[in-house]
């Protein structure tokens, strides 16, 4: 005998989601894409050891991609927080390549354009 209330039906399942905002939605992926990004650049405070740069340029694009895309449904209160992660992983990427990528050529950079390191006060 199954229990018909522990299990989701799907028209509760699609109902649950159609209530969740799209800013929601896109930023819950954006942080997901950042945090992944973060761990294969060895930022992870629990695995500071793993670096994996293909992956972390993987994620880093397809972060800058959404970002891209979705900035106007966003609006500059949301976006603004997680561009400024986009620029702190593209920046750390640069740091952990031992191998630098042309101006433009990093990570994401066809999205936000090149990256630069901000001149020290």
């Amino acid at each position: 005998m199954t229990d018909e209330l522990s299990t989701p039906q799907p028209a509760t399942a699609s109902r649950d989601i159609a209530e969740v905002p799209s800013v929601e939605i896109i930023s819950t992926a954006a942080l997901h894409l950042l945090s992944a990004a973060a761990v294969n650049l060895g930022l992870a405070e629990d695995l500071p050891e793993h670096k994996d740069l293909d992956e972390a340029r993987s994620l880093i694009d397809a972060l800058a991609g959404l970002l891209d895309a979705a900035a106007p449904s966003l609006g500059h209160h949301h976006a603004a927080p997680l561009r400024d992660g986009l620029r702190s992983l593209q920046l750390a990427f640069k740091e952990a390549s031992s191998i630098p990528d042309e101006p433009g050529a990093g990570p994401g950079e066809k999205y936000t354009g090149a990256v630069y390191p901000t001149a020290a006060r």
